[in-house]
Formats: structure tokens, C-alpha cells, sequence
């Protein structure tokens, strides 16, 4: 097949296109369907109330209005919305056994997952460089990171996954599904979808791994030489009281284990997101018993 045969397809092949596809959730797995959504279900909870909860706070309390804040909100609007965007689905499959989903809302998910998964990795090397900012050059930090340069920061971020994501999307339409239209899967994943096509899905492999590539490794990789630096910059203080205080300022398988896996690699970072950055946060914790108390708690800026 022509390698010219994806950008193509839409013309030649659109009547290849189904209208939905069948979601095949967990295979063997149907009789405790009922156990395995609790988890599911708790852990959605927990991400929606925990990560909307967070950006309330950081919205209503002034106090939390700084740069270290700003990127935890842009966090946990990420993690609530990358959840939201599969789990209700994932339980219609669970409780009602509905797996029926629209080719182009199938789409729409794929998209939207990997758009909030490139998002997730580019805020936390945000939040790596303010920590870096905040501890190497402290008496600059208000200068270094004002609203403007945060807004830009966010922005391009968004915008980075957004277009690496965007051909996929592409990609992934116009490829014929003259094979059906089941993915052995629990939510409308990549490269399960690609699979599904009698067509050469080569381009999306290669490309996919570039993103991977791309996103992954070059995130990985200064996330990394930020906390480096931090690191060296904090074990250079002549204060263990004053490491302290720096440490404390940033927080062949079965095809069903598989499925399994990938769920819950979907799932844990956005319910632990709360509390790794939110709870363990001292000004959020003290701004968030404020909140519920009223005026009735004062706290001192530094205990």
C-alpha cells in the first residue's frame, strides 16, 4: 500500500468509516464487572471533588495567588477533565453494558486523553522550573514569573499538545475500517483504534513514537535537570533548617491485566495530584481549613 495512502483515505475510502465503534471492555472479565467499577468509581470521585475543590481554592483565597498556585489550578483542571473524559464511558460499559460509542466521539476521547496527557507532562515541568526559580533566585522570583509570563507559559503549553495531538486525530480518520468496528479495549486508546483498520496504520506508529519521543523523554529530561539544579542549589545552604524549608517548597501479559493497567495508570496521578500538591501544601492546607472555618483560624506566614 502507497505510503501516501493516509492523507488519501478520506477521499477514497470514506465509505469505510463506520458510524461506531464497539468498546469490547475487559474480555473474560464480564462476571465481575460490579467489582472492578467500585475502584473506578471512587477514584473518579475522588479526582473530580479533589481537583475541582483545589481550583476553587486557589480562586477564592487571594493569599494563593501566586505563580506555585496558578500551575497547581492549571494541574487540576487537567487531571479532572482527562478523567472525566473516559471513566463516565468506562461505567456505562461496567453497569449497563452500553459499549457502543460514535466514530467521531471515539475520536473525540482519543484526542482528548492524549491532548491532557502531553498538558499533564508539560505543567509539571512548569512547576519544576517556578521551584527552580523561587530556590536559585529567589529575589528575582516576583520579576521572573509575573501573570503575563505565567498566562504565556500555560498557553504554550495547551498549545504544544494540542498540535502534536492534533494528527493523530487525522491520522486515525482517515484510515478504512473495512475489518469492523470492535476495539478490544475499555476506552477509544490510539493506537487500538488504528488497529482496527485493514488499512497501513505505519505512519501513526512512527509518529506516535515521535510524540512519545517528543513529549515523554524531552519532559522527562528537564523535569529532571530542573530538580538537579534545585537539588545542588538546596545541599549548598549551610542551614539544615534552611534545606529543610527548601524541600518542603515543591510536593506478555494477559491482554485483561493489560486493559487493567492502563486504566489505572489513567486514574492514579489525577487522584493523587490533591493530595501530593494539594493537602501536603501548607499554605493550601491552612488556606483550606480558613475556607471551612471562616476567620475563626489566623495562621502566621512562617512557622
Amino acid at each position: 500500500m502507497s505510503p501516501q495512502f493516509n492523507w488519501l483515505c478520506l477521499f477514497n475510502f470514506s465509505s469505510l468509516t463506520p458510524g461506531f465503534f464497539i468498546l469490547n471492555g475487559i474480555p473474560g472479565l464480564e462476571a465481575t464487572y460490579i467489582w472492578i467499577s467500585l475502584p473506578f468509581y471512587f477514584m473518579h470521585i475522588i479526582v473530580v471533588v479533589g481537583n475541582c475543590g483545589l481550583i476553587c481554592l486557589i480562586s477564592h483565597e487571594e493569599a494563593l495567588h501566586r505563580p506555585m498556585y496558578y500551575f497547581l489550578a492549571l494541574l487540576s483542571f487537567t487531571d479532572a477533565t482527562w478523567c472525566t473524559t473516559t471513566v463516565p464511558n468506562i461505567l456505562c460499559i461496567f453497569w449497563l453494558s452500553l459499549k457502543e460509542i460514535d466514530f467521531n466521539a471515539c475520536l473525540s476521547q482519543m484526542f482528548s486523553v492524549d491532548t491532557m496527557t502531553g498538558m499533564e507532562s508539560g505543567v509539571l515541568i512548569l512547576m519544576a522550573l517556578d521551584r527552580y526559580v523561587a530556590i536559585c533566585y529567589p529575589l528575582c522570583y516576583a520579576t521572573i514569573l509575573t501573570n503575563p509570563v505565567i498566562t504565556k507559559a500555560g498557553l504554550a503549553t495547551f498549545l504544544r499538545s494540542v498540535m502534536l495531538i492534533i494528527p493523530f486525530t487525522f491520522l486515525t480518520k482517515c484510515l478504512p475500517y473495512c475489518w469492523g468496528n470492535f476495539i478490544p479495549h475499555i476506552y477509544c486508546d490510539h493506537m487500538s483504534v488504528a488497529k482496527v483498520s485493514c488499512g497501513n496504520f505505519k505512519v501513526n506508529s512512527i509518529y506516535g513514537l515521535m510524540v512519545a519521543l517528543l513529549i515523554g523523554v524531552f519532559d522527562i529530561c528537564c523535569i529532571s535537570v530542573s530538580y538537579t539544579m534545585i537539588f545542588q542549589a538546596v545541599m549548598s545552604l549551610s542551614s539544615a533548617d534552611a534545606r529543610h524549608k527548601a524541600f518542603s517548597t515543591g510536593h506478555n501479559i494477559p491482554n485483561h491485566i493489560h486493559i487493567i493497567v492502563a486504566n489505572f495508570y489513567l486514574l492514579l496521578p489525577p487522584t493523587m495530584n490533591p493530595v501530593v500538591y494539594g493537602v501536603k501544601t501548607k499554605h493550601i492546607r491552612e488556606s483550606m481549613i480558613k475556607f471551612l472555618l471562616g476567620d475563626k483560624v489566623n495562621f502566621t506566614c512562617d512557622k
